[in-house]
């Protein structure tokens, strides 16, 4: 039987026009490759602690090979828990919690839960790219609100007029990375009152990226969090993750904080995504929040504080590099005095210099052509290797 020519694709538009990130562009250059210096990717070099794999080991020998409760095993809901209740000294009801899989997988079900086609959902930037494109994939039209650069006082800014003037009768989201992917930028509690109001007069949604919580350096054990000033009921959907402050990125486990009335939905929704976590990872899971968990992430911060560190003095030798120290998370975004295509530049990086980072281009839209002009590393790494990797990186922007 002849094949009958197709006229009429059934493929969505905007799954058609999806492109790699940038991020992604640049990696597939070299990655893999052993004589890379690989600071582009969010995470440490650092494996899992022994503990937790232990304790997956142990899930796995024991039998916890089959089906769970698609919003995850009681014990690691419970110890969620109480990992907000010692970092926000906030109590977090059971039923908000749900751990469907990756952090980015819970990003997918609060964007499931409230986006129609046609909607438009508002990203505070520069943020990492893969939200804006799960957006899109959803059906929402993406709308930018850019953090400013305040020089004088060395931190990015958030104008929360602007930001509420972006939103319309479309917007059904505001999505908030504090602390920020890729700047370090926190979030003040004022400011996140501030936000919760007008969402709360316009039916909009909050989805907060808070994965880096606990990677803060003023001393405090969490960055502010919406948890702490929202009611059980407010649309506000906050994301974590194991995989930064625990080294897990390879384990795709994180939870959600949702709206107490959407438990039943939210058990649906993970069964229809994923039916639910990888059962023996949980409780790998259960074991990074134990007090060994705590201790970990201590000493992990210890790390990133000598990557920040060496971050600081390499800006600090540089002429044409800047930046505003983070206050959060463990990225180094530099803006290059000069340079106006990031992307080619960080691929001319990894061709003749052998050194990856993240071009600014990939944090922002097309139209954003302020990041360009930056890249992000990351320094959660041997002091050395960040060490190595940044003199590498300023030797290429003195030839530029």
């Amino acid at each position: 039987m002849d094949r009958i020519p197709q006229t009429v694709s059934p493929v969505r538009p905007a799954i058609v026009s999806i492109q790699p990130n940038d991020i992604g562009r640049v990696s597939y250059l070299a990655l893999g490759e052993p004589d890379m210096l690989p600071l582009w990717f969010g995470e440490t070099d650092l494996k899992t602690p022994d503990f937790i794999c232990d304790a997956a080991k142990k899930a796995l020998d024991d039998g916890y090979t089959f089906y769970t409760h698609a919003r995850g095993i009681a014990p690691l809901r419970e110890a969620i828990r109480g990992f907000h209740r010692r970092t926000l000294q906030t109590e977090i009801a059971l039923e908000r919690i749900t751990v469907p899989g990756a952090a980015m997988l819970s990003v997918v079900l609060a964007l499931q839960t409230v986006i129609e086609t046609g909607d438009n959902v508002v990203c505070v930037s520069p943020v990492w790219p893969n939200i804006f494109q799960a957006a899109e994939i959803t059906g929402a039209e993406v709308k930018f609100c850019r953090l400013q650069e305040d020089w004088t006082r060395s931190r990015w800014t958030l104008d929360l007029e602007r930001l509420f003037a972006t939103c319309d009768a479309r917007t059904k989201a505001i999505f908030i990375a504090s602390p920020g992917n890729p700047t370090g930028w926190i979030m003040s509690p004022a400011e996140q009152r501030a936000v919760l109001e007008f969402c709360r007069a316009r039916g909009i949604a909050i989805i907060s990226d808070e994965v880096y919580g606990t990677l803060v350096y003023d001393g405090s054990p969490h960055a502010p969090s919406f948890l702490q000033v929202a009611e059980p009921d407010d649309a506000v959907f906050v994301i974590n993750s194991f995989s930064k402050p625990w080294a897990m990125t390879g384990w795709r486990i994180g939870w959600l904080t949702h709206p107490a009335y959407l438990s039943d939905q939210m058990n649906v929704l993970s069964m229809a995504n994923n039916t639910g976590a990888t059962t023996f990872a949980q409780w790998g899971a259960v074991a990074a929040l134990s007090p060994q968990g705590d201790a970990f992430r201590r000493s992990l911060l210890e790390r990133c504080r000598t990557g920040y560190e060496v971050t600081r003095r390499f800006v600090d030798s540089q002429n044409r590099i800047r930046w505003m120290p983070p206050e959060g998370a463990f990225y180094g975004f530099l803006h290059v005095d000069g340079m106006r295509d990031s992307f080619n530049f960080a691929c001319n990086l990894v061709r003749n210099a052998r050194v990856g980072v993240a071009p600014g281009s990939a944090f922002a839209p097309p139209d954003d052509t302020a990041t360009d002009s930056y890249i992000r590393i990351c320094f959660a790494q041997n002091s050395e290797r960040v060490q190595t990797g940044l003199a590498r990186l300023g030797a290429a922007v003195a030839a530029l």
